[in-house]
């Protein structure tokens, strides 16, 4: 299901993207708070606690970018930052299990759906999950939210560095197979640890290819 990868080129480019600078943009807890943009828009969403902000941080090479936590449900805005005026990325509140009151995460998971499903910009969603578990309920929730709308969506597995090779190569093998009956699902499964940065610069070329030109 693997389409093929990056050439050097294609790397470089994505190199080059995310060492531009990352401006932080705006905190948006309601629709309304949505920043305009003409630029093309890449999200970042999972169940609480995947690593969104672990995995934004890696990306840009800024450690305190995106606020990291292992209390899960500390993003509870959509956060948005302008990559070198080329790209906008978005840093989505996590669904599923959160340390927060019932009415909050319902609020919060309100809005990131929504978002998901008219936001115009949006280019990508990467759909990230933990390569330890594999896909969970929450996730083919949101997985069946989004095919039903006809959103495209990348599942990026996330700290891969704490998975076995073996383990991981057969989570890959299960995430691909599910996929494959998905018709919004992106075919490429990206494979990423933020801790030792193993599938960084592939995902940034595979996200450099979506943005403005200079």
């Amino acid at each position: 299901m693997e389409d093929s990868k990056p050439d050097e080129g294609d790397l470089e480019n994505g190199r080059r993207l995310f060492a531009q600078a990352c401006d932080f943009v705006i905190s948006a807890a309601r629709l309304d708070q949505v920043p305009e943009t003409a630029l093309p828009e890449v999200s970042f969403c999972g169940r609480s606690n995947v690593g969104k902000s672990s995995l934004v941080n890696a990306l840009t090479g800024r450690k305190t970018l995106a606020r990291t936590s292992n209390t899960p449900g500390r993003t509870q805005q959509i956060n948005f930052f302008d990559l070198g005026g080329r790209l906008m990325l978005a840093d989505l509140p996590g669904y599923g299990y959160a340390r927060a009151p019932k009415t909050e995460v319902q609020k919060w998971t309100g809005v990131t759906i929504a978002y998901l499903k008219g936001r115009a910009p949006l280019r990508r969603i990467c759909l990230l999950v933990d390569g330890r578990h594999g896909i969970k309920k929450t996730d083919r929730a949101m997985m069946d939210g989004l095919d039903e709308a006809a959103v495209s969506y990348q599942v990026v597995l996330t700290k891969c560095d704490k998975v076995g090779e073996e383990t991981l190569e057969a989570r890959l093998a299960e995430t691909e197979a599910e996929l494959s009956r998905r018709p919004a699902a992106h075919p490429r499964v990206m494979v990423t640890s933020a801790k030792d940065s193993r599938g960084i610069a592939e995902l940034r070329a595979a996200l450099a290819a979506l943005a403005a030109e200079r």
